[in-house]
Formats: C-alpha cells, sequence, structure tokens
C-alpha cells in the first residue's frame, strides 16, 4: 500500500487583503513543480508536488533533500507518497490529467505511470553532459530536455556559478525520448548553455528553449524549436537595450515573457539583490528610457502585445485565458490585469515569507487550470511550505 499522511492543512488571513490563504503542507520540505509547468490536476482537485518528507532526514532547503512524488488531496488533505527512488528525485513535469510523471534521478530520466504505479527509465546519460527539466509533448508519444556539457563552476544557492556557466558552456543539446524508451535522440545542438525546453501545449511538433546564463549578458534568449525540421528561430528578436527571460506558454499557445530593461541578470537573492548585476537594485532600472514589460508572441515568435509594467515582478503565470498574471514580488505577491491597455496591480498576499535563497524557496505561483486557485512556495518557516488561495 503507497505511504500516506493525513491532512496536515491550516487556513490563514491576509492581514492586508483578508484573503484566505491555506497551507497545505507542514512536513520537512514540500516543494511545486516549476513555474512553467502546472502542478494542478486538471481533471481532480489535487495537486502533484514533490517532498522530502519520506527520506528519514532532516535537511534545510539548500542542504540537497532527498525529494520523492507525491499528490495531495485538497478536499480531504490526505497526502499519498506516488515514488519511492532511494536517490531523490528533480525537475518534475507532468500530464495535466497527472496520468503520467516524468522525473529525473541522477543521470536517468524516468517516467512514472500514476495509473498503473509502474515507472520505467525512458533515457540514461552515459555521456559527461547534466540533464535539463523534461518536458512532455502533447501527443504524449515523447518527451524531450535540454543536456549541457559538465563544467567546473561553483554550486549552491543564491545563483552560485550561475555567470561562470553562461562562459563555460559551449556544447548544448535538445534531445527527445521517447515515453516507451523505444529512442532518443537529439533535435538540436547549439554553442550555448540550453535550458527551459517546453513544449507547445498544442503542438506536439514545436517547442521552446533558451539561451541561458545572466539576462543582460544573453543576446538572445527565447528560441523556438521545430522538432521535426529540426530548425531554430528566435523568439522576440532582442535588442542592445532588452534583458529578456522566465518565458512559458499560456494554454492555447502564447509565448509569455519578461522584459526588464539593461542592467538586469534575471535573478533575486536573499540579500534582495541580483547576483551578477550588482550596480543595478532590484525592481530599479538602468535607464531612463526603458519602461519593464510583459511580452505575449504567437508561434511564429512575433510579439503581438506588449503590456508595460510599473515595475517587474520575478515570475509570471497566466490565467487559463491570460487576461490576469500572478507574479512574486520581492516581498508580496500581486494580481495584473491585463485585459485592457493598461495593467493594473493589485495585492494578493502581503509578505509570502520566501528567503530567496534556493530555487526551491522562490514562490513560483501557478494558476490552476480553472483559474479559480493560485499556488505557491515559501520557507517563511525554515523549510519549503505550499500554500493556496482560492480567487
Amino acid at each position: 500500500m503507497p505511504r500516506t499522511w493525513t491532512s496536515e492543512m491550516t487556513t490563514l488571513t491576509d492581514s492586508a487583503t483578508g484573503r484566505t490563504i491555506r497551507q497545505l503542507t507542514a512536513i520537512g520540505n514540500n516543494v511545486h513543480l516549476y513555474f512553467t509547468e502546472n502542478s494542478f490536476d486538471a481533471v481532480e482537485p489535487a495537486i502533484i508536488f514533490l517532498s522530502d518528507r519520506a527520506s528519514g532526514e532532516d535537511r534545510a532547503p539548500h542542504e540537497d533533500p532527498r525529494y520523492n512524488v507525491f499528490r495531495l488531496d485538497l478536499v480531504s488533505g490526505e497526502i499519498m507518497q506516488l515514488t519511492d527512488e532511494p536517490e531523490g528525485v528533480h525537475s518534475v513535469t507532468k500530464t495535466p490529467d497527472s496520468r503520467i510523471i516524468v522525473y529525473i534521478v541522477g543521470n536517468r530520466v524516468r517516467a512514472f505511470d500514476t495509473a498503473t504505479g509502474v515507472a520505467t527509465t525512458i533515457y540514461e546519460e552515459t555521456d559527461p553532459f547534466s540533464l535539463g527539466a523534461p518536458s512532455i509533448a502533447p501527443n504524449r508519444r515523447y518527451v524531450a530536455f535540454c543536456r549541457n556539457e559538465q563544467v567546473d563552476v561553483p554550486r549552491g544557492p543564491n545563483y552560485s556559478g550561475f555567470k561562470e556557466s553562461f562562459y563555460r558552456i559551449k556544447d548544448g543539446r535538445v534531445t527527445i525520448a521517447y515515453l516507451d524508451g523505444s529512442q532518443a535522440f537529439d533535435v538540436w545542438r547549439d554553442t550555448h548553455w540550453l535550458g527551459h525546453f517546453q513544449f507547445c501545449p498544442v503542438d506536439a511538433t514545436l517547442g521552446s528553449f533558451c539561451h541561458e546564463g545572466p539576462w543582460h549578458l544573453v543576446t538572445q534568449r527565447i528560441w523556438l524549436l521545430d522538432v521535426v525540421a529540426r530548425a531554430a528561430v528566435p523568439c522576440f528578436r532582442q535588442t542592445e537595450e532588452d534583458s529578456v527571460g522566465h518565458e512559458f506558454w499560456t494554454q492555447d499557445g502564447l509565448i509569455v515573457f519578461d522584459n526588464r530593461g539593461p542592467g538586469h541578470d534575471g535573478t533575486i537573492t536573499s540579500h534582495r539583490a541580483q547576483a551578477v548585476a550588482v550596480d543595478v537594485a532590484v525592481k530599479s532600472t538602468a535607464s531612463t528610457s526603458f519602461r519593464p514589460y510583459v511580452g505575449l508572441a504567437n508561434r511564429r515568435g512575433d510579439v503581438i502585445r506588449r503590456i508595460d509594467m510599473p515595475y517587474y515582478t520575478n515570475h509570471y503565470h497566466a490565467s487559463p485565458d491570460a487576461t490576469r498574471l500572478v507574479g512574486d514580488d520581492v516581498d508580496d505577491l500581486v494580481l495584473i490585469d491585463i485585459s485592457g491597455n493598461e495593467a493594473r496591480l493589485e495585492t494578493l498576499v502581503r509578505n509570502h515569507g520566501t528567503s530567496w535563497h534556493t530555487q526551491s524557496s522562490h514562490c513560483h505561483p501557478t494558476w490552476s487550470w480553472d483559474g479559480s486557485r493560485i499556488l505557491y512556495a515559501s520557507d517563511r518557516d525554515g523549510r519549503v511550505n505550499l500554500y493556496l488561495v482560492e480567487l
């Protein structure tokens, strides 16, 4: 029988907004899927997340907790362990209905079928390459992920090694592996550090990836990849002033991206500062002529909308109809109405309490598939836990 935990849910009230917040977890570290993915189940009231609660260890978020994959019922609060990988897992993705979950264990990409309970290895790395986060094609036949040559750089919290990796990695690839484990092959090879591969949710032949690194040093961040033709084209052609990143697909196949302007590296550290572009303060601007904005691009890479912002937030995620965004500001979560000509901001949660010390403790707020809930993470009590806001 799978191991289960009874409900740990408690209810909080935001003193500034009056909104009700549910803390969903309370044991160990609990991390939802990255903001380019979606922890919510599209069919049932549940989320898929990572936790180290079954590891038998008590580690801080920066001490490499050994995570496995769990399911939380949002009605009963019951938590069920789905995977039991002794090495621990990371870089988890899934299908919207949570039927298939794909994750990385060591040098292997594994696929878990939640209906049968069977996990299989679909790719094993045998060369000196590091595996990036996988993405499942909407036809559910294959996954793709970035692979980058291993280089000797510092590792640790607060983006340690971020700049060094950008300069040292000269061999980055996008690889496809079939979910039945029958074959795997490279569909793109580049001379840059590659990351953030994401399939278009409505086209199994199209994906996006990025040239990773400090945003102000990367000259062309977002690329669209035709996995059949094995051809890449730039999405939103950058100019000298642009510092672009945190791109993600909307449910109907648009790409949302964040442009902060010159002097921004895309980071925030536990010192409430940037990690690389230290001469420019967080939320400030290095150019009086540039206003930060959110852009929406189509599947050809053409920008079809630009929404100027009074200031940037650290990560954005879009509602199902892409008329609203949620963003994690330095201290607060904000709702952003982009349905009109001007962005309208309101505070969703006052003082989310994250330390910004590790990637796992970043808020990374994400919208549910139906737009009724927002999930986020915080290590306000020293361990990462999950919080839910009903809209």
